[in-house]
Order: structure tokens, then C-alpha cells, then sequence
């Protein structure tokens, strides 16, 4: 691997480290056990200061050392994680993420914006480095030891199955203050978990004075320790050191006996003994990757054998793995592997899908024109099976929408603090998949909602107490599947949508006439009108009257619809309904003279024969009035129907309207091909596909054609009147 190459790799690692930062800053205020998340944060910055010191950009490993420096503190229990705190290393973490950038970008030694630019966070870290800032109040148990206690450690090469603590003896490597590292904090911070009983300290690798080099490690320690931990978690105490290292460690005798009891219990699918002993506790993996390396130099050395003789399992444990390994049948188990593909490669894929099933639609024409019975018989089979080939390979490109949501973890925690106000974001159904073209580009939308709803919905602690709310807000975002599409909705129990307000404001503008009475449902999807808002004062968040539009004309790009539904005092919910891929849908075809249009297959209610008194737009649809415009008047097309013409009853959202078209075609699967620029000014056109036949369909825009459905139609409440 050349060095360029490697440089790409640390790129990516530090991007993905400083998410996984991240995320266990925005978790741990929420989290009942917070040593792992501080860990897990601790654990990054080391990564990143270790992986930066490689490639010698030190302007990294300068700031990330005090970010590590503090986090070490906060590890150790001298300072508290508190919400200011964890302002500030979030905000570090930002700068960490743009000294990266600046090395992805060619900026090996950093520039002196980004250096000035870190200078007041390592002042905020430094004074908490000095004391400048109050510690917490529980600090870290000291790891001080009565030396009378500490003749009676024995060595991890002893006969001490029956001790009742933990055992743990450790030499560390030569390099490990040259690394950074202070042996004995690992000492105090192994305080944190439990009690240390005894501790000797052994110096048998001390050389001469003449010979000792100052700047290696020559300590190691034997250490007897009390405390209801795991060995998984004992060896995480030794995670920085612990390739440099040796480390063995012994569970107390109480617990020799629990191995026992687990391994009997175990199910028959671990056959291999080492991943028995990992799966019972009484052995860690890198213990067991110790003992496969060993093994393999002496490969009829049995591996029970190996891991007795390093003293990382007692033999009784290891007789007990093997005695239930001999009543365990040889099974193979299929392991689940994945692979990385990339994104080009799969659009190939969905596009060959899509010619492979234009071809079988043209097939399926020359069969039934044949009218051969084993032809059709073999092209419906054929059918068949293309259907399968697009749904699996629709499937490869579903991803979680749960990446999307945690982005706004870091959102929620930012612009609640900026407004002063307590808001929790909650995350449901975060595992919901949907094709990644969808979730690439509702990113956007969701971001503006999620701040509206914080700006506008939630209110202030102090308002929310007097309306006997609780002082924090929630903000919900929710994602689940409903008839073949996604939903998501964003859900905030803040002061809700005025009614009236919002009417008052329309009317004003010109977009109701006075008198008119329209539904909940009109009267809020008057917000994603533009220009409009009911803003009082105007905010960096909102108040401008501009992005609601936005937000429903982009998700109209993406076949979606938005609505909104709200309870003054009680809270406001927006819906967003997408479909699940953008590349392939189940269509209805109809026709107008010779032209051929199709129709999103799940946006049509019903069909109906078409009546209507002369000259009206609408019809009366078993009692109810169902507004409707003209296929062929809308386009132009000249002459008149053949035969009686059809009504295609269209939703979108809450509302409904009818197509009025000559002929019903039938379904077809549906491969959207994009218009190309020339053509994306045409209204109610959101895109064509081709037949079987070779010819072209224009996919028609079903919110655009109800949208002008509905003005065409003028009042829905005249024409009501009319009609009764």
C-alpha cells in the first residue's frame, strides 16, 4: 500500500471515529451507564492522535492530545460530563473533523485559520486541565495499597483457582512512555471499577543504571482486585497498551465454577472451543487471537493446551468447554458476510432491470399477439421471474433511514441551547428501509421541519410549565412502512398551529376569498404556500416566509406528499409519504386518442365511467363532489373520444380529484427515465417510461394534475351547493 493511499484510509477512519464521537456525546447525557460512552469518546481521540502521529501531522496531535488529556480526567472521575462540557468537545470534535478535511484537501501542516481557530477551545480545555474549572465531586478511588497487604498477591504462575478476587498481573512494553502513556493511571483508573485489594509492584526487567534507557518502560504490576466486572471489561483498562503489553487475567473461584455452569447451558452451535470459552466470559478475544497465533507455530499443540499454559483459563474451565464440546454435534454454521458495492454499480443494475423488463413487456405483446398458448404460458413465467430479479435488486439499494435521524441528534442538541430551550429528540423506527436515491435527498427537507418544529412549535420552558406541560420539550421523528411506501413523520408536543391565525393571514394575502369554510386539512396546507408565514418576529432559524414551499416542492420531486395536522396546546405533527424506490413503480396506463400516459399505480383511488352536466368541472361521486380536469383538454389534444369517456379518481394527500381520459389500458410496471432539461419546465409531466411496443408514455405528475384540479374547480362549497 503506497503512502497515499494509506493517507485516503486515515481519512475515512478519523471521519468515521469523530461520528462515533459524536454520537456517545449527544448519548451520554441520556445514558444510565455512562463509562462506555466515555470510553467510546476517549477511545476515538486516542485512535485519531495515535493514527495522526503516523503520518506526522502534528497540528493534529497537538489538539487532539488536550481533547485526550481532558477526556482522560473525565475517565478517571475528576471532572464531571456536564452539558457545558460537553458543548465544548462537541464543538472540538468539529475542529478535529476540519483539520481532516484540510488534509483531505492537501493541507498537510494545517493553515493558520483552522490554528486560530482552535485557540479558544484549547483554552476552554486547558482550564479544565488547570482546575480553572470545579471538578467533580466523586473522584477516582486511589489505587494505594497496605504494604502488608501486598505480601499476600500472588503470581498469575500460582496455584490460585481458590482466590476470591481478581487477579491481575501485567508487564508492560518498553514503548509505552514513549507512547504517551502513564503506567499508573491505568492503576488509578482500574480504581474506578472496583477495590484494589493489593498491588506489588515488579521490576525484575530493570536493568543496570549503566545500561537503562530513561525513556523506556521496565514496570509491570500484580494486582489483586474486588469488584462486580467482567474480564472483557478488566482487559478494557489495558486497551492502549495491551498489543505492547502482556496481561494475564484470573477471576476469582466463585466464578470458575459459574463458567462451568455456563458452558453446560450453552446450545450446541459453538463447536469451537475457543469461541465457547469467549461466549462464557471466562475468555476474551484477544486472548483467544493470542493463542491462534501461538497455535499456529505449533499446530498439534491442541488450543486448551496453549491457553492453560499462558494462564488466560483455569483447566477445569477449559475440561468443562471440552467435555461439552464431545456432546456437541460437528455442524457448520453459515456465517452472514456482506460486502462493500459500489453505488455506480448497483444504478447499473436497476438500470439493466429496467430494460430487461421493457423487453419482457415487449415479448409479452408479441406472445398474446401470437396467441400461442406455450408462448404465453412461458413469457407469464417469464414475468414472473422478472418481477423477483427488480425486487431483489430494488432491495440491494434499501438502507436504513436510521443514519438520516441521528444526524439529527447533533441538530436538536445545537439549536436548542442557541434558542434556550430543553428539547429531547426522540427516534422511532429507525431500522425502516427505503432505496438511498430517497434518502440522499430528503435529508433537506427533514432538517427545515425538524427546525421549524423546535423554533415555531416548542415553546419555552417557562410557558410550557405555566401550561402545565413538563419543563422539557419532545420532538419525535418516526419512520414506518404503509402500503408499499414510507412514512415519516415529525411529531413535536409544543403550542400547535393557530386556526385561525393562519386563516386571517390567507385571507389577507389573497389566497382565500372571505366567507369560504375550509377543512383543518386546507387551512394547514395554506403554511406550504409561498411566501407564507405567521412568524411575529423574524429568527435566524425561521420567519421569512421561506421553506415550507420548499420543503413540499422537493418532496413533490420525489413522488411524496406532505401534510399537517395540529392541535392548538397540544402539538403539531407533520406527515411526509414517500415511495419506497424512485426507479420502478407499478403504473396504470390509459390513453388520449393514440397518446399513451401512466399513472403511479398508487395514487389512483378508482375508476369510474365518466358523467357530468355540460360545461361543470366536477361531478357528483356518490354524494360527494369530485372536482376534474380534462386529459386531452390539458394538453391539447385535438378532436373527441371514440367511445364514452372514463373518469381515473386521483388522491393526493387529503384531497381528491378526477382525470378524465378516453380509454383504461391497464397496469404496467412502470421504469421512470428522467425528461431531459429541455423539458423540465412542463407542468404535470413527472417524467415518461417506454412500452413494450418501443413507444414513449409521458408519467404524469399526479399532485401537480390535483392542484390545478382543484383551482379549476373553483369552491368546492358552491359546488356542493349546487349539486344538493
Amino acid at each position: 500500500m503506497d503512502l497515499d493511499e494509506a493517507l485516503q484510509l486515515f481519512i475515512v477512519e478519523c471521519r468515521e471515529l469523530l461520528e462515533d464521537m459524536e454520537t456517545a456525546l449527544l448519548a451520554v447525557e441520556q445514558a444510565e451507564e455512562k463509562s462506555e460512552m466515555i470510553n467510546a469518546v476517549f477511545r476515538a481521540a486516542h485512535t485519531i492522535k495515535g493514527s495522526s502521529g503516523l503520518f506526522s501531522l502534528d497540528h493534529i496531535v497537538a489538539f487532539t492530545h488536550v481533547v485526550e488529556s481532558v477526556l482522560d480526567r473525565v475517565r478517571g472521575g475528576k471532572l464531571t460530563l456536564d452539558d457545558k462540557l460537553i458543548a465544548l468537545l462537541l464543538a472540538c470534535g468539529d475542529h478535529m473533523r476540519a483539520l481532516v478535511d484540510g488534509v483531505a484537501g492537501g493541507e498537510q501542516a494545517g493553515t493558520p485559520e483552522l490554528a486560530q481557530a482552535g485557540e479558544p477551545l484549547v483554552a476552554g480545555l486547558r482550564a479544565y486541565l488547570s482546575g480553572a474549572v470545579a471538578p467533580a465531586q466523586s473522584v477516582a478511588v486511589t489505587a494505594a495499597v497496605p504494604e502488608a497487604e501486598a505480601d499476600t498477591v500472588r503470581r498469575i504462575n500460582g496455584t490460585q483457582v481458590d482466590a476470591e478476587h481478581w487477579h491481575i498481573s501485567v508487564r508492560f512494553g518498553p514503548d509505552v512512555l514513549r507512547n504517551g502513556m502513564d503506567p499508573l493511571s491505568f492503576i488509578r483508573y482500574l480504581g474506578t471499577l472496583g477495590q484494589i485489594t493489593a498491588l506489588a509492584t515488579v521490576a525484575d526487567a530493570l536493568p543496570d543504571v549503566a545500561t537503562m534507557d530513561p525513556e523506556s518502560c521496565y514496570l509491570g504490576f500484580e494486582v489483586a482486585f474486588k469488584g462486580n466486572v467482567n474480564k472483557a471489561t478488566l482487559e478494557q483498562v489495558f486497551e492502549f497498551v495491551r498489543e505492547d503489553s502482556q496481561l494475564f487475567i484470573l477471576p476469582p473461584h466463585s466464578l470458575v465454577s459459574e463458567y462451568v455452569k455456563l458452558l453446560e447451558q450453552q446450545q450446541g452451535d459453538a463447536v469451537r472451543l475457543g469461541e465457547m470459552l469467549v461466549r462464557c466470559g471466562t475468555l476474551t478475544r484477544q486472548e483467544l487471537d493470542a493463542a491462534l497465533n501461538e497455535q499456529v507455530g505449533t499446530p498439534a499443540t491442541p488450543i486448551g493446551t496453549i491457553l492453560v499454559t499462558q494462564g488466560s483459563v483455569q483447566p477445569e474451565v477449559v475440561e468443562a468447554a471440552l467435555q461439552k464440546q464431545k456432546q456437541t454435534k460437528d455442524t457448520v454454521v453459515a456465517e452472514s458476510r456482506s460486502i462493500r458495492v459500489d453505488a455506480d454499480k448497483l444504478d447499473q443494475l436497476i438500470n439493466l432491470v429496467g430494460e430487461l423488463i421493457i423487453a419482457g413487456a415487449n415479448v409479452n405483446m408479441i406472445a398474446h399477439r401470437a396467441k400461442v398458448v406455450e408462448l404465453e404460458e412461458s413469457t407469464s413465467k417469464l414475468t414472473t421471474l422478472v418481477e423477483e430479479v427488480r425486487d431483489s435488486a430494488l432491495q440491494l439499494r434499501m438502507v436504513k433511514i436510521g443514519a438520516t435521524f441521528n444526524r439529527f441528534q447533533r441538530v436538536v442538541h445545537d439549536v436548542s441551547r442557541e434558542l434556550g430551550k430543553d428539547i429531547a429528540l426522540v427516534i422511532d423506527g429507525e431500522d425502516t428501509e427505503l432505496d438511498k436515491t430517497v434518502v440522499e435527498k430528503i435529508g433537506d427537507p427533514l432538517m427545515h421541519l425538524v427546525r421549524n418544529s423546535m423554533d415555531h412549535g416548542i415553546e419555552s420552558a417557562e410557558l410550557r410549565v405555566a401550561r402545565g406541560k413538563p419543563e422539557q420539550g419532545t420532538l419525535r421523528l418516526n419512520a414506518f412502512h404503509d402500503s408499499g411506501a414510507i412514512v415519516i413523520t415529525v411529531e413535536d408536543d409544543g403550542g400547535g398551529l393557530k386556526r385561525d391565525k393562519i386563516l386571517a393571514k390567507a385571507i389577507e394575502r389573497g389566497l382565500v376569498e372571505p366567507g369560504h369554510n375550509l377543512s383543518d386539512a386546507e387551512v394547514y396546507a395554506l403554511v406550504f404556500e409561498p411566501g407564507f408565514s405567521t412568524a411575529e418576529k423574524v429568527s435566524n432559524l425561521s420567519g421569512r416566509g421561506v421553506g415550507m414551499d420548499v420543503v413540499q416542492r422537493n418532496i413533490a420531486a420525489l413522488r411524496g406528499t406532505v401534510s399537517m395536522t395540529s392541535e392548538e396546546g397540544v402539538g403539531t405533527t407533520v406527515t411526509v409519504k414517500l415511495p419506497l424506490t424512485l426507479a420502478i413503480i407499478d403504473g396504470f396506463l390509459v390513453g388520449v386518442d393514440k397518446a399513451v400516459y401512466a399513472i403511479p399505480l398508487d395514487m389512483i383511488e378508482e375508476c369510474v365511467a365518466f358523467s357530468a352536466e355540460p360545461d361543470h368541472d366536477y361531478t357528483d361521486l356518490r354524494g360527494e363532489v369530485l372536482p376534474f380536469i380534462r386529459l386531452r383538454q390539458l394538453f391539447g389534444i385535438r378532436g373527441a373520444a371514440a367511445k364514452g369517456e372514463n373518469i381515473v379518481v386521483l388522491k393526493h394527500g387529503e384531497q381528491r380529484a378526477g382525470l378524465v381520459v378516453d380509454t383504461l389500458l391497464g397496469e404496467f410496471q412502470t421504469v421512470i427515465k428522467p425528461l431531459g432539461k429541455m423539458f423540465a419546465q412542463v407542468k404535470c409531466v413527472s417524467g415518461s417510461t417506454i412500452l413494450g411496443s418501443g413507444d414513449v408514455a409521458l408519467i404524469l405528475d399526479v399532485p401537480q394534475l390535483v392542484r390545478q384540479a382543484m383551482d379549476k374547480s373553483g369552491s368546492t362549497v358552491n359546488a356542493r351547493a349546487e349539486l344538493v
